[in-house]
């Protein structure tokens, strides 16, 4: 079975334009996403997809400097922009890991995609357990296919993978847990705000500026220093679901913050 995994990645951030390509010790974010996903070996293909927009050409620029694969859709489809990567890949199942998750944890990622052979959607996201920006999900290329030709719904067409997810009687539905306990509405590790990335230059920092550490390395070095936890505490919980709660069938109020 060949597992691709597609990080989506753009440049028109309403809160933080740009934000991928800031650069932690010379090195933009993007690429040390990339790398860190690198690290899982049971992914065929590991590729950025972003918008043809040609305010994005400067991702592809970036993408290409550092030999990365490269793949451009629609800007605002993303569900399109993954079905027509996945064509063009001949993937058999289709994993997305946003580009704001400076931390994706290759070991996490490989779990989840030991478990796509038993399900039809895969993730270690419904529901969350682990800190909000270490996300990674997928799902089978057929089962894409089916929610590419019936999501008709915005959010469905936005955010991938809802149709599908928000589904659970149509497909099978598999869930990697975090063994520590639920860390998702209290640890915030994604890129999103000024705040978190003041936070992740920080962690960056403390390690070295190293090309990888995981997540007991994170909270061990947060356990001795729980000042750096605050630096985006502020935003702890906060998502997108909070923007669909009336639309969305299986998330409730536990699962994000009103700002």
């Amino acid at each position: 079975m060949q597992k691709d995994i597609f990080i989506q990645a753009r440049m028109g951030s309403k809160r933080l334009p740009g934000k991928v390509l800031e650069k932690i010790n010379g090195i933009p974010i993007l690429i040390r996403t990339v790398n860190r996903i690198r690290r899982c070996s049971l992914a065929t293909n590991i590729v950025v997809i972003t918008s043809t927009n040609s305010k994005d050409d400067v991702i592809e620029n970036i993408c290409n400097k550092f030999s990365v694969p490269i793949f451009r859709g629609n800007e605002n489809d993303l569900l399109d922009r993954h079905y027509q990567a996945s064509k063009y890949y001949n993937s058999d199942y289709v994993f997305k890991i946003p580009s704001d998750c400076p931390f994706a944890d290759s070991e996490i990622i490989s779990e989840v995609l030991k478990m796509a052979k038993n399900f039809d959607y895969v993730s270690n996201y419904h529901p969350p357990t682990f800190p909000d920006g270490l996300d990674v999900e997928g799902a089978r290329f057929d089962v894409l296919e089916k929610a590419w030709n019936n999501a008709k719904k915005k959010h469905e067409r936005e955010h991938t993978f809802s149709y599908i997810w928000d589904n659970p009687k149509k497909f099978s539905i598999g869930n990697y847990l975090n063994k520590k306990g639920n860390m998702f509405m209290n640890y915030r590790w994604t890129l999103d705000y000024p705040e978190d990335l003041e936070f992740i230059k920080n962690i960056y920092a403390e390690l070295g500026n190293a090309e990888y550490f995981g997540l007991d390395e994170i909270l061990e070095l947060l356990t001795k220093k729980p000042r750096l936890k605050k630096i985006n505490s502020m935003y702890n919980g906060v998502n997108w679901y909070r923007n669909e709660k009336e639309n969305l069938k299986t998330i409730d109020s536990t699962l994000y913050k009103e700002i």
